[in-house]
């Protein structure tokens, strides 16, 4: 029986080790990489190193982003009186995709106390100092409808709620092209909740 070289074998554990690849999706990017040309994989090892190298959280919003201010921080055109408070990075791409232009604040994670995350592991004491000079008018907690995300949110409102701004919730239900049939309670639960007049 063939072995399999090692430099082979650490590639697939090196992939393994990534969020959501399982080994045999490790072992299929590990032999892609391995016909490919040179080339890719030099592009591949380059955009892992520049990711480290030339990335920073900004100061501001918290966003992962190359420089701080971010751009989205740093553009005139976006809505200064709006904030949509995230869990994480990969929620302004959402958003930002849904044409949202108002500005963030990412927490980088939900509170969480099974997992010993408390309101002191996420960046809520950053928030506030922001919502202090009264251009904020609306605080939009787009957090994940989960328990955590939940949970979160509820903390942030209770915090806010004195300052006299406006904190909204995302609104929560059946997806767009859902069937109800398949929806579970709890969605259809919020999906009558949150309707609106036709």
């Amino acid at each position: 029986m063939a072995t399999v070289p090692k430099v082979v074998k650490d590639l697939i554990e090196a992939f393994e080790r990534l969020p959501g690849i399982g080994p045999k999706t490790a072992q299929r990017l590990t032999y892609h990489l391995l016909h490919a040309p040179l080339e890719e994989a030099q592009a591949l090892a380059k955009a892992a190193l520049d990711l480290k190298e030339k990335t920073v959280i900004c100061q501001v919003c918290f966003n992962i982003s190359e420089t701080s201010p971010c751009e989205i921080d740093q553009d005139p055109s976006r809505d200064r009186t709006t904030i949509a408070v995230v869990e994480d990075p990969l929620d302004v791409l959402a958003l930002e995709k849904a044409n949202f232009k108002g500005l963030y604040h990412v927490l980088h994670g939900a509170i969480s106390p099974l997992e010993s995350i408390g309101p002191e592991e996420l960046r809520i004491r950053e928030l506030l100092p922001r919502l202090k000079d009264g251009t904020i008018k609306e605080v939009i907690l787009a957090t994940n409808p989960t328990m955590e995300g939940e949970a979160t949110a509820m903390y942030i409102d209770r915090l806010i709620s004195p300052l006299g701004i406006k904190v909204t919730r995302i609104a929560r239900g059946l997806p767009v092209g859902g069937d109800i049939e398949y929806a579970d309670e709890t969605t259809l639960s919020r999906a009558l909740e949150g309707r609106k007049e036709y």
